[in-house]
């Protein structure tokens, strides 16, 4: 057969060809336009206009282009409310419901203004394009990721904002539009409040259940992703079904499933990857295929219309910000921020003027359309989208690069003695994921320093067979940690026996953090956690962590805390708390603490500087410790602070406990933490083991101190 001619002309139709190309700009566009200090999403737009059919004719705006930019879309929206820290969201809703009118009706009253008297448009079309002005995309939100201030409140306030001005602006754009074909009536607002009403519903509480039920029953990774994206595109559709945008559905997906998927956790790591990567910039080369220049150079009164629309559309956007940062009392760089993400106008600007557009109005006396929004607006749109686009992402980046930049000048004082390091003896393959899932949960995001997993064959056990055992462990460790972007540094070491082992790489490794596994061989009550476990205790002073783990750590809804009396006497307080903390902000849940009446007022008063999702309830004697086993869910953490012999905060009671934990090890997932302590002996140099903090912390204003340090280090 004749081998068959790669087909070449412009536009290009061989899809290997345009795939390939799509990638060659998503690589190279951000590479080229970061050395000319601009940033990375209007290089893809600039590109998407070049490539485009206004451009060089390289290739068409098709359904391809289309769908992944469609995806793209609903993943910044997906990413926004996934990423959003649900406690600070809850805390600022007043404050996301003021924003959100201040960026909808100052541009609103702006724009009817100027549509109505300046350009002369009719009055529906001077509000639906006032609505085009008080919509906006997040379109600037992946920089966030990159400065690492997603959870900063004035972020968390603008996308609250969003959702409410961008519902609105999508609601006066039904109501235009049924006005304009007069089907705006009692039954129009009934079943438009009915079937959103139903719609959310559906999403926020059946979503969370159908994901704790999958998660706990499916583990592999893929299938976690695919399923996850199902969700996203079922919950847009079903926006779609109740009569509002696709994207309103995939930002409650993501409030939905924002508890189920840690921000630490390997399936995060792996939506933020494949969006980045991938959809979201086809998102924006498809934005940049919308912009046709020559427009401008035919009509003169595009040009009128473009940079009006374009000017009033800034203005009224920063008058917002302004305002929200004034009312707010919030920095300029966070001003910036509130702007940038605020700014950009593209998802429901495109459907509010296709929509306009489309409507025909009637015929002029030479049998033209009549539309409700002419070509002058459709191409002023296009022109407003890049400005605005490149103006908010310029914003974006400044505001992050200061804050980013302000935070690690905070961090970098007095904190070099609070520097963690975690190690993970390891001696199971079966527990190895959870174990690494847990450590990774826990871990100070900011610190530097790898997790260490361990696994230590002592002499009289080594063989080969032994060392394949360890090795297989340890990689599949590896694996898992490297998932979640985390360095993982694997230790093989042969010693005496596996105590000596672990008690020298405490010290050579200078660990902070001891996380093992439950003992699963012999019952909790012959010898607590088993006797290697103990002996471990025995040898290390450091904050150590013994994980039962009955179900994935983010399927957890409550982790219920029992704290001994004096726990806050001991040195290692604020180091096992901030360990808790780390656990409710990285996977939302509640934390429920036990506790005498003077502990709780310590982390009461630290919850108010730095809240989570808490309850505080009295506990003054352990003998109370069945009563909480027994009201346990099935989705509940037990989580219980222990005390080694010689401590201050050690209790008889405690020696009672294990009986319970063993009827719970098969039901429940538990953690057993062992503080670090002021006066602990080494019992091979019978010399004092170093600690970061020398001395029992004694006050509120030095616990406090500490956490606040901690927190920073985050």
């Amino acid at each position: 057969m004749p081998q068959k001619l790669l087909e070449l002309s412009l536009p290009l139709s061989n899809p290997v060809l345009l795939f390939a190309l799509i990638l060659f700009i998503i690589l190279f566009a951000p590479i080229l336009f970061n050395k000319l200090k601009i940033p990375h999403l209007i290089g893809l737009i600039i590109a998407g206009a070049l490539i485009g059919p206004n451009g060089l004719n390289l290739m068409l705006r098709d359904s391809s282009i289309t769908l992944f930019g469609t995806v793209g879309l609903l993943y910044i929206m997906f990413l926004a409310g996934l990423e959003i820290d649900l406690g600070e969201f809850k805390r600022n809703s007043r404050k996301s419901i003021i924003f959100g009118l201040y960026t909808f009706l100052i541009p609103m009253t702006l724009g009817t203004i100027t549509g109505f008297y300046l350009l002369e448009f009719s009055m529906p079309t001077s509000v639906l394009l006032a609505s085009m002005f008080a919509s906006h995309t997040l379109l600037a939100y992946p920089i966030l990721g990159k400065f690492g201030v997603t959870k900063n409140r004035a972020v968390t306030v603008t996308v609250g904002g969003t959702m409410i001005t961008d519902t609105l602006a999508l609601l006066v754009l039904a109501v235009i539009v049924g006005m304009t074909t007069g089907t705006v009536d009692e039954k129009f607002w009934i079943q438009l409040s009915v079937s959103f009403i139903v719609f959310a519903l559906i999403v926020m509480i059946g979503f969370p259940i159908l994901g704790r039920w999958f998660f706990k029953n499916y583990t592999d990774n893929i299938s976690q992703y695919i399923f996850v994206l199902g969700l996203v595109f079922l919950a847009a559709f079903l926006a779609e079904a109740a009569g509002v945008e696709a994207i309103i559905g995939a930002f409650l997906a993501g409030l939905a499933l924002n508890r189920l998927i840690p921000q630490t956790s390997a399936l995060m790591n792996r939506i933020e990857f494949a969006g980045n990567a991938l959809f979201i910039p086809f998102f924006l080369i498809g934005v940049g295929m919308l912009v046709d220049f020559r427009a401008f150079i035919k009509d003169f009164d595009t040009i009128i219309v473009a940079v009006t629309m374009t000017l009033i559309a800034i203005l009224g956007k920063f008058w917002a910000a302004w305002l929200a940062q004034k009312t707010f009392k919030y920095s300029i760089d966070e001003r910036r921020l509130i702007f940038g993400l605020s700014n950009a106008q593209a998802s429901a600007t495109l459907a509010a003027v296709l929509v306009g557009y489309n409507i025909i109005l009637g015929y002029d006396s030479l049998g033209f359309p009549i539309r409700l929004l002419n070509d002058s607006v459709l191409n002023g749109s296009i022109l407003m989208i890049l400005v605005t686009s490149s103006i908010a992402s310029l914003s974006t980046q400044k505001g992050a690069q200061n804050l980013a930049l302000q935070e690690l000048t905070e961090n970098d004082t007095k904190l070099n003695s609070l520097d963690e390091s975690i190690l993970i003896p390891m001696n199971n393959i079966e527990n190895a994921n959870e174990l690494i899932n847990l450590s990774v949960t826990i871990k100070s995001k900011k610190s530097l320093t790898p997790l260490y997993g361990l696994n230590v064959i002592a002499n009289s056990l080594s063989d080969e067979h032994a060392e394949r055992r360890a090795k297989k462990i340890l990689e599949k460790a590896a694996i898992c940690a490297s998932s979640t972007d985390s360095v993982f540094k694997q230790i093989l070491r042969y010693d005496l026996d596996i105590v000596n082992g672990i008690t020298n790489v405490v010290k050579e490794k200078k660990i902070t953090d001891l996380i093992i596994g439950l003992h699963k061989q012999t019952g909790l009550t012959h010898s607590f956690l088993g006797e290697l476990t103990e002996e471990i205790l025995k040898s290390c002073n450091t904050t150590t962590l013994i994980y039962n783990a009955v179900q994935p750590l983010n399927t957890i809804k409550r982790h219920l805390i029992v704290i001994p009396r004096n726990a806050e006497k001991e040195i290692g307080f604020p180091f096992w708390l901030i360990k808790i903390w780390n656990i409710a902000r990285n996977t939302g849940s509640k934390l429920v603490f036990y506790a005498h009446d003077v502990t709780l007022t310590y982390i009461r008063n630290i919850n108010k500087l730095h809240p989570i999702h808490s309850e505080f309830i009295t506990m003054n004697d352990l003998r109370n410790f069945p009563i909480i086993t027994g009201n346990l869910k099935f989705d509940d953490n037990l989580i219980i602070v222990f005390s080694r012999k010689n401590g201050i905060s050690y209790n008889s009671q405690m020696n009672k406990i294990p009986e319970y934990l063993n009827e719970l090890s098969s039901k429940n997932s538990f953690i057993v933490i062992y503080p670090k302590q002021s006066v602990f002996i080494d019992s091979m140099e019978d010399t004092f083991i170093s600690t970061s903090v020398s001395v029992p912390l004694k006050d509120y204003d030095e616990i406090s101190s500490t956490i606040t340090k901690l927190f920073r280090k985050r």
